[in-house]
């Protein structure tokens, strides 16, 4: 999943232009003039539910065997968890 996300985000970045003005025409370039464009930006938008979704399973698993009584390991899942979450959202 997380590679998935790297590759097409790094694609998506050499034709985004992040300017308040042009933004929005970048995103139509993508689409529209790029060839597969809106499949790579299809991929990486769900490509990031799947990511946290993975995430979600890994912790749900965890708990179901009692991983987290091994607080430095559970601890360190937690940490990376929270910090997946906080890069996302920048």
């Amino acid at each position: 999943c997380l590679i998935t996300q790297i590759l097409t985000g790094l694609f998506l970045a050499m034709h985004y232009t992040p300017d308040t003005m042009t933004a929005f025409s970048s995103m139509s370039h993508i689409c529209r003039d790029v060839n597969y464009g809106w499949i790579i930006r299809q991929l990486h938008s769900n490509g990031a539910s799947i990511f946290f979704l993975c995430l979600y399973t890994h912790i749900g698993r965890n708990i179901y065997y009692g991983s987290y009584l091994y607080s430095e390991t559970w601890n360190t899942g937690i940490m990376l968890l929270l910090i997946t979450m906080a890069t996302a959202f920048m």
